[in-house]
């Protein structure tokens, strides 16, 4: 590897380990075996080191729960298929958790950190494709109201899941959970049987 990815790669261990507010360049430049002023030679600043080695590890956590519901989606019962893609997301944050305490930390400082935000929200819209689509185990459907209104569903969801679990794994629901919950919820709001 060059500089920049030896950068890249220190920066997302150094999240996944001190979170964002407790890395320093230092530790970044240290961990790639680089002087400081590389960080900004090849991407500007720590901040914008940082942004990078996120975006890069949320990706990583993408394809690594892609792989995951690609399994859950090969059973034919859309319940079954359901309870299984939840419970492989709930197990994917103990490899995970460094991620997820990063993005928790990271939304209440979102207003001083330069393109962190517009990241994200570029982001939001294909991840909320992507996840309807995954969910339902199925490729990836056009931009329509229909999947955007999955995606949130799923993301609000996937998002709720990670914060019980980081306050306390065995607080996370389980797919079993969740799918009781959604039967509930249904008969209640659009007056269908409950389950």
């Amino acid at each position: 590897m060059g500089n920049r990815e030896d950068l890249l790669a220190s920066a997302t261990r150094c999240l996944q380990e001190k979170g964002y507010g407790r890395t320093t360049a230092r530790d970044i430049a240290t961990g790639a075996g680089v002087s400081l002023a590389a960080i900004g030679y090849h991407y500007g600043s720590k901040d914008a080191l940082l942004v990078e080695a996120l975006v890069g590890a949320m990706g990583a956590w993408g394809e690594s729960i892609g792989a995951a519901l690609a399994a859950a989606a090969e059973v034919d019962d859309p319940k079954e298929r359901f309870v299984r893609a939840w419970n492989a997301v709930r197990d994917s944050f103990a490899e995970h958790r460094g991620l997820w305490t990063v993005q928790f930390e990271l939304l209440g400082q979102l207003d001083h950190l330069p393109g962190l935000p517009e990241r994200l929200a570029a982001a939001q819209k294909d991840g909320r494709l992507g996840l309807a689509a995954l969910f339902q185990g199925r490729a990836e459907a056009a931009d329509t109201p229909e999947e955007l209104a999955r995606g949130v569903f799923y993301q609000s969801l996937l998002l709720g899941q990670a914060a019980q679990w980081l306050i306390g794994p065995e607080l996370a629901p389980s797919g079993e959970e969740y799918l009781h919950g959604l039967a509930l919820v249904s008969g209640d709001v659009l007056g269908g049987a409950a389950g």
